[in-house]
C-alpha cells in the first residue's frame, strides 16, 4: 500500500484519474433507475403475472425490504473487506435478479428477481465511502453530492424512459435493459475504481446482521401492506409491536459487541441523530412528488381536474426533479465550502417546503407539475447531498460505509413511510366513478401539505445540528492507518471555521 508521510493512505484518486467520480454515480444511478422501472407497469402486474393486486403489490414490496436490509449489511462488509469489492457484489447480484425477473411471467419467480435487486441499494454507502477514501480534499464534497443524489437522479430519469419502453415493448425489455446497465457499471467499477485500501478493524457481526434483518422486516412490512391488511387489523399492530420489541433487543446486544454491525454510540451523537432524523424527513418528502403528481398528469379531463397526458409525458414532466438533482452537486460544492453542509441542509429543505407550499396552487395546469418538479428537485438535491457530509464529519474513517448505510435506510424508512401515509390519503379521499375509486384534488393537495409538515419538521431538526465540531476520533482498537481522517477533508466536509 502507498503511504503518505504521515502514516495514512496516500490518496489514490490521481493514479485512477477523473473516472472516479462519474462511474460510481453512474453506478448509483443504475441502481436508481432498478428500483423505479416497473411504475409505468404497476398497475397492469395483476394481468401480466396473472395474480390479484394484493399479491402484485409484492413485486415492489420485496425490493424494498431487502434493500432496506442490504443498505447497512453491505456497507459494514465493505468497511471489512472492501468497498469496491463489495459494489460489484452488489450490483452482481442486482444483475442476476434482473435477469430472473426479464425471463419469467411467473409471480414468484418475479418476486424472488426484485428482492434480488434489492441488494443494490448498498451501492450508494459504499460508492460514498469509496469517495472519502480515494478522492482530495477540494473534490471530495461535489462528489458525494452527485452520489447521494444518483438515486433521485436515477429514479427521475428513468421515469419516461421506463414508460416509453412499456408503451413500445414487451414489458419485459425493461429488465433485459437494466441488466445490460448493471453489466456495464460493473466492468466500468472493475477497470476504472481502484479498491479503497481502508479496512475497518474486527469481523463481521452476524447476529446483530440477523437481528436487524429481523426488525426492520417486522417494522416495514406491516408499513407496506397495511392499507391492504387494515392499519388497525391484529397482523398489522402485531408485526409493528414485533419490530419494536426485536429491535430494542438487537440495541441491547450490539452495545455489548466490540465491532458492532452498527456502532449505537456514534449514531447517538448529536450530529448523526439528527442528521438522520432530518433525512426521514427528507425522504418522505421526496416520494410525495413521485406518488401524486405522475398520478394527477395522467387522470383524464373528464375527471375536472386531472390533466389528460399520456403515460411518457407524465414521466417527462417529473423529469426535471433528477435533472436538477443531478446539476444541484456542484451548487452544493460551492455553498458548502463557505457555509458548511449544516446550512445547505436548512437552505434545500427550505427549497423543498416552498415548492410544496407554492406547488398547492399549481396542481391545475402541466407548467405548474414541471415548475414544481424543478423547485423541489433543486431542493432535494441540496438535502441529500448535506447528508453525507455530516455523517463523514462525524464518524470515524472505519465506519463510513456502515454509517452512510444507515443513514441511506433512514430515507428509504422515509420513502416507506411516505408511501404508506400518502397511499392511504389518496384512498380515504378518493371519488368513486363508474365503481372505480379515482384519486381527487383534496387529497393531492392534502399529500402536498403532509410533504410540507414532514419538511418543517425536517428543517427544525436540521437547525439542531451542531455547526462546527472537532474531528471524530479513532476508536481505540483501531491503528492510525486504519482509522485515521485527514484534517484537511474534514475541515473540506465543514467548511470554513470562523474566527
Amino acid at each position: 500500500m502507498t503511504q503518505s508521510t504521515n502514516g495514512r493512505p496516500a490518496n489514490r484518486a490521481d493514479g485512477a484519474g477523473r473516472a472516479v467520480v462519474p462511474v460510481l454515480a453512474f453506478a448509483g444511478i443504475v441502481v436508481a433507475v432498478m428500483q423505479t422501472l416497473i411504475v409505468p407497469v404497476v398497475k397492469d402486474l395483476p394481468r401480466l403475472l396473472d395474480t390479484t393486486p394484493g399479491d402484485a403489490t409484492w413485486v415492489l414490496t420485496s425490493t424494498l425490504l431487502s434493500g432496506a436490509v442490504a443498505t447497512p449489511v453491505m456497507g459494514r462488509l465493505g468497511d471489512l473487506y472492501g468497498k469496491r469489492r463489495m459494489l460489484v457484489a452488489s450490483l452482481s447480484v442486482m444483475v442476476a435478479g434482473a435477469l430472473v425477473s426479464a425471463l419469467t411471467d411467473d409471480l414468484l419467480l418475479m418476486i424472488a428477481g426484485r428482492t434480488l435487486q434489492g441488494v443494490a441499494m448498498g451501492a450508494i454507502p459504499l460508492g460514498i465511502g469509496l469517495m472519502r477514501d480515494l478522492l482530495p480534499p477540494e473534490r471530495l464534497g461535489s462528489a458525494m453530492a452527485l452520489m447521494s443524489s444518483s438515486i433521485g437522479v436515477g429514479g427521475g430519469l428513468a421515469l419516461p424512459a421506463a414508460a416509453l419502453v412499456a408503451q413500445n415493448s414487451d414489458w419485459h425489455t425493461l429488465y433485459f435493459g437494466a441488466a445490460g446497465l448493471g453489466v456495464l457499471a460493473i466492468t466500468l467499477t472493475l477497470i476504472l475504481v481502484p479498491e479503497s485500501p481502508a479496512r475497518a478493524p474486527g469481523s463481521f457481526d452476524l447476529p446483530g446482521a440477523l437481528g436487524l434483518s429481523a426488525g426492520l422486516l417486522l417494522f416495514l412490512l406491516p408499513l407496506a401492506k397495511g392499507g391492504d391488511w387494515g392499519w388497525a387489523s391484529g397482523t398489522t399492530l402485531g408485526l409493528f409491536g414485533a419490530a419494536v420489541v426485536v429491535l430494542l433487543l438487537w440495541g441491547l446486544m450490539e452495545l455489548r459487541v466490540s465491532a458492532p454491525l452498527v456502532d449505537l454510540r456514534t449514531t447517538a451523537r448529536r450530529e448523526v441523530l439528527l442528521t438522520n432524523l432530518a433525512s426521514i424527513m427528507i425522504g418522505v418528502s421526496f416520494f410525495v412528488i413521485s406518488l401524486v403528481l405522475p398520478q394527477l398528469l395522467q387522470l383524464p379531463a373528464s375527471t375536472g381536474y386531472g390533466l389528460g397526458r399520456s403515460m411518457v409525458v407524465a414521466g417527462l414532466c417529473v423529469a426535471p426533479l433528477g435533472v436538477t438533482m443531478m446539476f444541484t452537486a456542484p451548487v452544493y460544492a460551492r455553498l458548502s465550502t463557505r457555509y458548511g453542509p449544516k446550512v445547505t441542509l436548512v437552505l434545500g429543505l427550505s427549497v423543498i417546503g416552498a415548492g410544496y407550499a407554492g406547488g398547492l396552487g399549481l396542481l391545475d395546469s402541466v407548467r405548474g407539475a414541471v415548475v414544481i418538479s424543478f423547485v423541489v428537485g433543486a431542493g432535494i438535491g441540496l438535502a441529500y447531498a448535506s447528508l453525507p457530509a455530516l455523517i463523514i464529519g462525524a464518524v470515524p474513517a472505519s465506519d463510513t460505509g456502515a454509517a452512510n448505510g444507515l443513514n441511506t435506510l433512514m430515507r428509504s424508512i422515509g420513502t416507506s413511510v411516505s408511501s404508506a401515509v400518502v397511499g392511504m390519503v389518496l384512498a380515504s379521499t378518493a371519488n368513486t366513478v363508474d365503481g372505480v375509486e379515482i384519486p381527487s384534488m383534496h387529497g393531492f393537495r392534502l399529500s402536498f401539505m403532509i410533504a410540507t409538515a414532514a419538511v418543517a419538521v425536517g428543517l427544525v431538526l436540521a437547525l439542531l445540528i451542531p455547526g462546527r465540531r472537532p474531528p471524530a476520533s479513532p476508536r481505540p482498537h483501531a491503528n492510525s492507518e486504519q482509522d485515521a481522517t485527514p484534517k484537511d477533508a474534514e475541515q473540506s466536509l465543514r467548511g470554513p471555521v470562523p474566527a
